[in-house]
């Protein structure tokens, strides 16, 4: 049986670690009601440059389907976390933005993400981690 290479299990990985983390995140986000997906869907609409983003742009961004986020967006959407906005340029296609309710709801489970996150990375230096993140952004 071939040995993988360093960067094939580099990428496994961190494909189980972030499988691992993505499931502990789910059972803490829960208490807000929201998935970690839905997490990185209101992580990225608080950011000002995709405060109002098309679907696709969204998509995009999050490494998601188009279609993919939009049945993501639809219970979202019902249960007022987001809110659809008319494109001024095409109006054929609406972007999407947090609502004051979803603002509200991503600040408190923002509260417990943070918590986790220094929970889970408590094993390594505030140096580690600004390396960590370094390396990472450079996985293309």
């Amino acid at each position: 049986m071939p040995q993988e290479t360093i960067s094939a299990t580099l990428l496994l990985q961190n494909a189980l670690q972030a499988s691992r983390i993505s499931k502990k995140m789910e059972s803490r986000l829960s208490v807000h009601g929201i998935s970690m997906t839905e997490y990185l869907v209101m992580q990225s609409l608080s950011q000002d440059a995709f405060s109002e983003v098309s679907r696709i742009t969204l998509a995009d961004h999050l490494g998601m389907s188009a279609s993919g986020v939009t049945r993501l967006l639809l219970p979202m959407e019902k249960n007022k976390i987001i809110e659809k906005v008319k494109n001024p340029r095409d109006a054929r296609q609406s972007r999407v933005r947090l609502s004051a309710t979803g603002k509200r709801v991503f600040e408190e489970a923002r509260v417990t993400f943070e918590q986790i996150s220094s929970d889970l990375a408590c094993n390594l230096t505030q140096t580690q981690q600004e390396r960590l993140v370094e390396l990472l952004e450079k996985i293309q």
